[in-house]
């Protein structure tokens, strides 16, 4: 986010004419109907100067709003000023991308294209522990319809559960509720909580956790095998997986070890070009 954006975004309203506080219907209806009036003048001025300081009235005018959008993220790992900021740049594309002959007004067109902003925020820049893209969806997917289930169930639900309301498999939802928690951090200083006289560092593991390998290969190669037919996803399947031999592999699927063999080597050259890095531009 650019400083002047940042800058305009938080100066107090130069417009004086309409509160940039609305706590009633009719203090929204006149914040409204003054916002279109900028548009309206911004749409016929051909002075480049004067379009742009319409347009940080329009920002000024509509900043209550996006603190309001800000407030609601709260409480999940991002501090309140970055979401501050986010939020405005999310008011300031929805001022430079509303169209007046749109049939929303602009209240109905920036809330949405806000939310995006902060969400988008959350997903790409706020984690302190990368996740997939996927297991960050589910969580938000979970969060909103949580509630709804354990009302319905009077209790907290089961993963299967949740995976069932949701209609998802169940490891997506097991791999979503292990992840939470990775917004935030604590810090190795922090008292142990098997020893007050120990940090966390002393307690902590210091050999790699050659888990965090595999799950890294293994996100890596989802892709790829779902390009793989049935048959080839059944010979890696035993081969890598049930560590049946080449010849119980061909007596399994009906041809000869011989045959498996060019199989697998094709299939793992495959693989091997689909997982290669591409070669740097010239």
């Amino acid at each position: 986010m650019s400083t002047s954006t940042v800058l305009f975004a938080t100066a107090p309203s130069r417009s004086g004419r309409t509160s940039t506080s609305c706590t009633t219907p009719a203090d929204r209806a006149a914040r409204e109907a003054a916002t279109r009036e900028l548009m309206e003048r911004r749409a016929t001025c051909t002075d480049e100067a004067e379009r742009q300081r319409l347009l940080e009235e329009v920002v000024e005018l509509n900043l209550e709003m996006a603190r309001g959008i800000a407030r609601r993220f709260r409480g999940r790992g991002a501090e309140a000023d970055d979401l501050e900021q986010v939020a405005y740049l999310g008011l300031v594309k929805a001022a430079h991308h509303y169209r007046l002959d749109a049939d929303t007004p602009f209240i109905g067109f920036a809330i949405p294209t806000i939310r995006g902003e902060v969400k988008r925020y959350f997903r790409d820049c706020a984690w302190t522990v990368r996740i997939p893209r996927r297991l960050q969806e589910m969580q938000g997917t979970i969060a909103t319809k949580l509630p709804e289930l354990e009302q319905e169930l009077n209790r907290e639900p089961t993963p299967s559960e949740i995976a069932e309301h949701l209609e998802v498999d169940v490891t997506e939802v097991e791999q979503a509720l292990a992840a939470k928690g990775c917004f935030n951090v604590l810090s190795l200083d922090r008292p142990a909580e098997v020893d007050a006289e120990l940090t966390l560092a002393d307690v902590v593991a210091d050999v790699d956790d050659g888990s965090i390998d595999q799950l890294e290969t293994v996100e890596m190669l989802q892709p790829v095998l779902a390009d793989l037919g049935e048959r080839e996803r059944r010979i890696l399947q035993l081969r890598f997986v049930e560590g049946w031999t080449q010849s119980e592999i061909g007596n399994d699927i009906g041809v000869s070890q011989m045959q498996v063999s060019r199989v697998l080597r094709k299939i793992l050259d495959d693989l091997r070009d689909k997982l290669a890095p591409l070669p740097a531009a010239a």
